[in-house]
């Protein structure tokens, strides 16, 4: 699309600026008084050199080795932002087909990590600092070796959804050199859901919070291991001292990854896989169609009963997730799915933009003035918590 004149006068304006003040803070560092001699962030014209300029940082050698020309032919085959592109990068850098890397490892954890910076459009931390590292565990049963991410706190920066993608990106490099797959054991699930627990009630509560039935469905079923870095000085109260498990403290990226991504992120990553999953050889991940259902199941507290269900198959079901870890004195507007209760109607006004919602200001008097601009409430659907405008 071609632009205007005055704004293209506009952007040459911005460029030519922000050229000027880089090589101001070039010359600076060159005279040796910060930690490091150039400026670490480089100037990147697209997104392609974003990422590579975000993965240079802990691998030089990928600057000017072909990546950013690749990437943009993947999005020319698949679409910008596809994440079948952060899917084939991922392989074809562990493959060591742009530049060559210390050993096997390593190459497949740098692979993973520019697939994930280019989910997260290569401007923030989490592919560098929330996946702290990559390791290769021995299975239980000696059959062979699995992977396992190990989460640290910046994964909160890349969203739920890019969060839980990173998965992805790693089970299809893990497929494609041939390791086996993770094996949970009945201890390390209790573990996770008790750490998730102690997080909650010790630390900070969270968005969302599976169910054990969840939680035991996506281990049994999750081809890698979730893991993650020692965060607080709390311990786990229960199931200490696991083999596999490193340590006994609370790890805030761990849990981050088990309450808010992947059981949360679901429905998204389910939408995008049932379509091209089976093209990229990904049928393991297929276990996210009976998880949402069962999902719906235990968020719905088994109102529909046995023999209703088919033809109740297509129906919304009520969701108590948003009212069930409620803090005392705050008021109900609406019981889930309750008839005649407050709802929403979903648009988007000029007051609202994309992210909160907006009420008529005659609900506001109705509601004897409790309601106003700014109040949060929770929603039955979607999950996410909203603030009001009017």
């Amino acid at each position: 699309m071609q632009a205007s004149q005055e704004m293209t006068k506009y952007f040459d304006h911005l460029q030519k600026n922000i050229t000027a003040l880089h090589g101001l803070a070039s010359r600076a560092r060159k005279k040796g008084y910060d930690p490091e001699e150039k400026v670490e962030v480089s100037l990147a014209k697209n997104m392609a050199e974003r990422v590579v300029g975000l993965i240079s940082v802990i691998a030089p050698q990928i600057v000017d080795s072909g990546v950013v020309e690749r990437i943009i032919e993947l999005e020319k085959e698949y679409g910008a932002l596809d994440w079948r592109v952060a899917l084939k990068i991922a392989e074809e850098i562990a493959r060591e087909k742009f530049c060559k890397f210390k050993d096997q490892e390593e190459a497949m954890s740098i692979g993973i990590r520019a697939g994930f910076a280019y989910v997260t459009v290569g401007v923030v931390s989490a592919p560098l600092e929330g996946i702290a590292t990559i390791d290769f565990k021995d299975r239980m049963d000696k059959r062979g070796r699995y992977m396992s991410l190990s989460f640290a706190g910046p994964i909160r920066n890349a969203g739920g959804t890019a969060a839980a993608v990173s998965m992805l990106i790693a089970d299809y490099v893990r497929k494609k050199f041939n390791y086996d797959v993770y094996d949970a054991q009945e201890n390390e699930i209790k573990r996770t859901y008790t750490e998730m627990q102690d997080y909650r009630d010790r630390v900070a509560p969270r968005q969302y919070f599976p169910a054990y039935e969840e939680i035991e469905f996506i281990m049994k079923n999750l081809p890698i291991e979730v893991a993650g870095e020692p965060s607080e000085r709390f311990e786990v109260s229960n199931y200490k001292d696991l083999p596999r498990v490193p340590t006994n403290n609370l790890r805030s990226g761990f849990c981050l990854m088990m309450t808010e991504c992947i059981p949360l992120k679901a429905p998204k990553l389910w939408k995008q896989l049932s379509k091209w999953g089976k093209e990229l050889d990904m049928e393991q991940w297929d276990f996210l169609e009976k998880f949402l259902k069962m999902q719906k199941e235990v968020k719905s507290k088994g109102e529909v009963k046995t023999e209703e269900k088919k033809e109740d198959d297509a129906k919304l079901k009520p969701d108590y997730s948003y009212i069930k870890d409620l803090v005392a004195g705050r008021p109900i507007f609406t019981h889930p799915l309750r008839t005649g209760g407050f709802r929403l109607r979903y648009g988007r006004c000029r007051t609202s933009g994309y992210s909160s919602c907006a009420i008529h200001p005659a609900t506001m008097a109705v509601t004897d003035n409790y309601l106003a601009t700014g109040t949060q409430l929770k929603l039955e659907r979607p999950a996410k918590g909203t603030a009001l405008t009017s």
